[in-house]
């Protein structure tokens, strides 16, 4: 969640969702506890839409209703695809 934080200043987003993909035994529990209390609306959408992208088992247990992913479109980059699901546009190289 932290390099999901920093991206872009630290690494881009491709590194980061490189990263996500060995990340496939994250716990539900774990995961649901830190993405509620995480104040990064940022953080918490890319989270999920990596998630899903990459097949994560964690990402079906998860309770997305008590998960806030605040509201309106969020740009993580200005020329990227737009995913309507969690309202962020991404690298295209990530779609």
């Amino acid at each position: 969640m932290e390099c999901l934080y920093l991206e872009p200043k630290s690494q881009s987003l491709l590194k980061a969702y490189e990263l996500f993909e060995d990340l496939n035994n994250l716990r539900p529990v774990v995961s649901q506890k830190l993405l509620e209390a995480s104040n990064s609306i940022k953080v918490k959408r890319l989270f999920l839409y990596m998630g899903d992208k990459g097949n994560h088992d964690c990402v079906r247990y998860l309770d997305l209703s008590k998960i806030s992913l605040g509201s309106g479109k969020h740009a993580i980059i200005a020329n990227g695809v737009y995913v309507a699901k969690y309202q962020i546009t991404v690298p295209t190289e990530l779609k």
